[in-house]
């Protein structure tokens, strides 16, 4: 099942990613356009600041504001940390592709990137789920929010967030690098990713895409359509409410919430739930970009453009720093 970097249609590798002796990879990403890396270059580090700054500011911002102490925030702060986690993962390494093409990546250092890109996907997928239950409980069973959504309970989910993925991605991840990698091993892509590395692969890798896919519609459907039975019920519980203050309310907490979900699944369900796409291998590394690069860049936008609490915090925070005491 290898597949030829100069496959028809595609353009000719770089000479270096031809080189067969040594055992690193070459990253390929944006090979297709040499003249606009330095452009790129530029474009992406200043996302990657706007990417740091905007969630570091909902980490400090929800963790010591007392007005920000609900488990919705709770949970918006440990979505906020897994997007520092998962730019910090992706974006070095692109920028240094992008300027100093032809250097490569060793297999450990590109398997410690892919653990980390599936740790942090399925965190993200598993933080999502957590906070539309949040929701859930918020709306359709308030009056016992308090005992439900405890603080014993958040802590214990955000750390299967965190944790749960660790397994899975350290076995796919091991998996897939026991296999041997031949001719050369210049990778179509920007960053260690299954679909591009299982293409390097000189053996029969079958069951291990099939344990891929039945993974990923684990840890991306069952989530998804968890999130999509919450919200329905939420819906149906909105539309019940006679005031029209209450319905307003209620749905502008999860209008944030469900632009981020929209954002997310919406690029990675058209990577990793159709691997083996017919699209080029350019079309993809666009696509990735809107889940590695833009949606943690827009999500900190999002929920601080959205929800008034969070906005409130911030002029908060802005007034206190010039040294002005408010109530």
């Amino acid at each position: 099942m290898t597949v030829a970097l100069g496959s028809p249609g595609a353009p000719a590798a770089p000479p270096w990613a031809n080189q067969s002796s040594g055992r690193e990879f070459f990253l390929l990403g944006f090979a297709h356009v040499p003249a606009l890396r330095p452009l790129l270059a530029a474009l992406f580090l200043a996302m990657f600041l706007l990417t740091l700054l905007g969630n570091a500011l909902i980490v400090l911002l929800t963790a010591l504001d007392p007005a920000l102490r609900a488990p919705m925030y709770f949970f918006l702060r440990h979505l906020a940390l897994v997007e520092i986690c998962f730019s910090l993962d992706i974006v070095p390494q692109l920028l240094v592709t992008l300027l100093r093409p032809g250097r490569g990546v060793s297999p450990a250092g590109c398997a410690l990137q892919l653990l980390l890109v599936l740790s942090c996907v399925t965190s993200e997928c598993f933080l999502l789920t957590a906070m539309a239950w949040d929701r859930y409980v918020a709306i359709c069973r308030p009056l016992r929010y308090g005992a439900i959504v405890s603080p014993r309970v958040c802590h214990l989910l955000a750390a299967t967030c965190w944790l749960a993925g660790v397994p899975v991605s350290l076995v796919f991840t091991v998996w897939l690098f026991h296999f041997p990698f031949c001719g050369p091993r210049g990778i179509r892509h920007f960053f260690c990713d299954i679909a591009p590395l299982l293409s390097l692969v000189c053996a029969d890798t079958r069951v291990l895409e099939a344990n891929v896919l039945a993974a990923t519609v684990l840890i991306m459907i069952v989530p998804f359509c968890l999130i999509a039975v919450s919200y329905t019920k939420i819906l149906a519980t909105v539309l019940q409410m006679p005031s029209a203050t209450g319905r307003h309310k209620a749905l502008s907490t999860c209008a944030s919430h469900l632009i981020v979900v929209v954002l997310f699944y919406g690029t990675t369900g058209v990577i990793h739930l159709r691997p083996k796409a017919s699209c080029s291998p350019e079309s993809k590394q666009v696509v990735s970009l809107s889940y590695t690069l833009v949606t943690p860049m827009l999500n900190p936008l999002v929920y601080s453009l959205r929800n008034k609490e969070v906005k409130a915090a911030l002029g908060r925070a802005c007034v206190q720093r010039r040294g002005i005491r408010i109530p």
